[in-house]
């Protein structure tokens, strides 16, 4: 007889193209097993190992189970205590500095993405409800790439990835779908069946790279010159498609005429290919049009990345390859879409989301929580972030903490940021709590829905922002505007509005609950040619960025070079089997997780006497670290690749190098983490 399980519907939640719609499969309030969703139309039914591991990540044996306050900060001596008392001590502290500076700006909030789903925007909300407080702005992820397709098409858009089975051409241009996106290998796959050539352009030697018909290894930060290469040797040949540039785009004249002065030789030795590479993608462009490119986070995290974005947006608008199916730059989309986000928008009278928070740049943060005065910081909030594993400036940073009077960390596990913390409260995960879940990538809306009562004590952002807000409103009314009335279920229905239902097809959001729905948007991205710049056209030359204090035009600058001290480039690529600092502590994926280990080339392990297995110190001047050495060709001469896994302390090398774009579109600028460099020796 099979077992009566109660099905529910999820999302995962996670930082991740995927956002896969999941099944909970539960017996009396337990959670058995969790299954991919066969009716969700990009992932469906299939889950990455990670996914299959919910379960094991519910019931961890180390999940935090209380609210639990630090006897000392650091001193690891943790006591139970109960959400009243955690309440009464954050509350407390809220008030006393309210009255000490006469504002809420000593308030900071470092809130990022350790869980998409909208309802987790209460954690914002709160904050304006009090008023003016500190918030960290801006994104260690994608910034230079977002203000980039902001510059040149107005706004980012994909393609459904069925439009990879009209391509004749697919450029993966610094992404890793094998490890980061495998919901896209079946559309690959089918593609290249249906005779597409796949390609791959990318520093490292990656499993996708392995699987590609054409491999080319670029020198890290050098894809704008390699872009640029293909467009010069296409404009020389007159390989360029005229008529649509003429008719779709601005800016061709002074495009062409930088190209024109611009030095083969140069272009080929700073991305390190030949002459005969640039013919070979040149006639694939020309050849296997339409062109599929899909730009990774990877080369934008670069000093001069959206630069280098830009020159891959230009290469693909002068060859035609934007708006016909099976082609287009493939980088992002909205993820939020067009909900209300009512769930953050509860200020208090004459304040909104543009006069509401004293920004700090959550990449240099550090810096600028350390220098901020009138007031200072002295109370910090971090929600859905493991800053300690994840900022520049590591240093700095748990130097700068130690200033503040109290730090709160919302979190499942004791993070080493939590270990640092004063007060740490205990999170639900999406298989206890609603929420509604979009993605970046794909163009598919989920609700989730909990399957299990909340682990122990553990409570949403959503429950702790009202119950906060309820004590702070006891011991001095009217101090917080953030509804504490309200269901999971009313501020779900507060985010939806007619317009949504009519394009989803649904009276009610409930109905998400027996399937997933596609958004309404084009299936091929850009398809009518209608762009969201000024000009309405693709601009090759944007007065905006300009305006902007940018290069009107995708230049090649120059990457950042090594030194004689730090000769070496550290490339910090993500790992297979988690997310950041995300499902490390699972088990079960250990046994099929590779030990961490630095890449060398054989020259560079022979000139410093490294052999395979040898333990290695990698450091600059900003720190150290001790790790394994492996050998492979599949890194360049002087570049050591790490993938970022096991809480290694990869950002004690790291200082804030600020990207070249961002703050259009996210406040803040990008953070060029792979312009990193460091020396290495043989540990003896």
């Amino acid at each position: 007889m099979l077992e009566p399980y109660t099905i529910t519907r999820h999302v995962c939640p996670r930082n991740c193209y995927s956002s896969c719609s999941m099944l909970g499969f539960s017996t009396d309030g337990i959670l058995q097993k969790v299954g991919g969703d066969p009716l969700h139309g990009y992932t469906k039914g299939k889950l990455c190992p990670k996914g299959f591991n919910y379960v094991n990540l519910v019931y961890h044996p180390e999940r935090i189970k209380h609210p639990m306050i630090q006897e000392k900060r650091g001193s690891g001596k943790w006591r139970k205590i109960s959400w009243d008392s955690a309440l009464d001590i954050i509350s407390d502290k809220i008030i006393e500095l309210y009255q000490r500076y006469g504002s809420h700006m000593s308030l900071a909030l470092n809130k990022y993405s350790g869980n998409f789903g909208i309802l987790h925007q209460a954690v914002e909300g709160m904050f304006n409800s009090l008023g003016k407080t500190t918030r960290a702005i801006g994104s260690p992820c994608w910034s230079p790439g977002l203000d980039a397709f902001h510059y040149d098409f107005g706004w980012h858009q994909t393609s459904d990835l069925e439009d990879l089975l009209h391509a004749k051409t697919i450029i993966l241009w610094g992404v890793n779908p094998v490890w980061t996106s495998i919901h896209a290998l079946p559309y690959l796959n089918q593609a290249k069946e249906l005779g597409a050539t796949l390609i791959t352009i990318d520093p490292v030697y990656t499993a996708t790279a392995q699987k590609s018909d054409l491999y080319i290894q670029v020198k890290p930060g050098s894809d704008g010159a390699l872009a640029l290469a293909i467009a010069k040797y296409m404009i020389d040949h007159q390989f360029h498609d005229m008529d649509f540039i003429e008719k779709n785009t601005v800016g061709w004249s002074e495009l062409k005429e930088y190209v024109d002065s611009f030095p083969m030789e140069e272009a080929l030795a700073k991305c390190g290919q030949t002459l005969e590479a640039i013919k070979e993608l040149s006639n694939q462009l020309i050849k296997g049009s339409p062109v599929f490119i899909w730009t990774g986070f990877g080369l934008q995290r670069h000093v001069h990345a959206g630069q280098c974005i830009r020159a891959i947006n230009a290469l693909a608008a002068i060859t035609g390859n934007i708006g016909r199916k099976g082609s287009g730059v493939h980088f992002a989309n909205d993820p939020q879409w067009k909900f209300t986000s009512n769930v953050m928008k509860h200020f208090p009278d004459g304040l909104d989301q543009n006069n509401c928070i004293r920004p700090i740049d959550i990449n240099n943060f550090a810096t600028e929580i350390h220098a901020l005065q009138d007031p200072p910081v002295k109370f910090l909030w971090i929600s859905c972030r493991n800053l300690l594993t994840q900022n520049p400036d590591r240093a700095l940073l748990i130097h700068a903490l130690q200033s503040l009077e109290l730090i709160v960390t919302v979190d499942l596990f004791l993070t080493p940021t939590a270990q640092l913390s004063d007060l740490v409260l205990p999170a639900t995960t999406n298989f206890e709590e609603w929420d509604i879940v979009s993605s970046y990538w794909h163009h598919w809306i989920s609700i989730n829905q909990p399957a299990i009562p909340p682990y122990h004590e553990s409570k949403s952002d959503l429950q702790i922002a009202k119950l906060l807000s309820q004590k702070l409103n006891i011991k001095s009314p009217g101090i917080s505007s953030f509804p504490t009335d309200k269901t999971s279920i009313q501020f779900i229905e507060d985010e939806f509005t007619e317009e949504i239902y009519r394009d989803l097809q649904i009276s009610h959001w409930k109905e998400l609950l027996h399937a997933p729905r596609r958004k309404p948007v084009p299936s091929t991205a850009w398809e009518n040619l209608q762009f969201g710049t000024p000009s309405k056209k693709i601009e090759l030359y944007s007065q905006t960025a300009k305006e902007n204090s940018h290069p009107p035009l995708a230049l090649f600058v120059p990457t950042q070079q090594e030194n004689q001290k730090y000769p070496y480039r550290l490339l910090i690529t993500h790992e297979q089997y988690q997310i950041n600092s995300q499902f490390i502590n699972i088990y079960s994926l250990h046994a099929i997780k590779t030990e961490p280990h630095v890449l060398l080339h054989p020259t560079l392990a022979k000139e410093r006497n490294i052999e395979l297995d040898d333990m290695v110190r990698i450091y600059n001047h900003d720190g150290e670290m001790i790790i394994k050495a492996k050998i492979s060709s599949s890194v360049s001469k002087y570049t050591i690749q790490i993938a970022h896994s096991n809480n290694l302390p990869i950002n004690n090398l790291i200082s804030y190098i600020p990207a070249d774009m961002g703050k259009t579109v996210t406040g803040a600028n990008g953070v060029a983490l792979n312009d990193t460099f460091v020396t290495i020796e043989k540990l003896v």
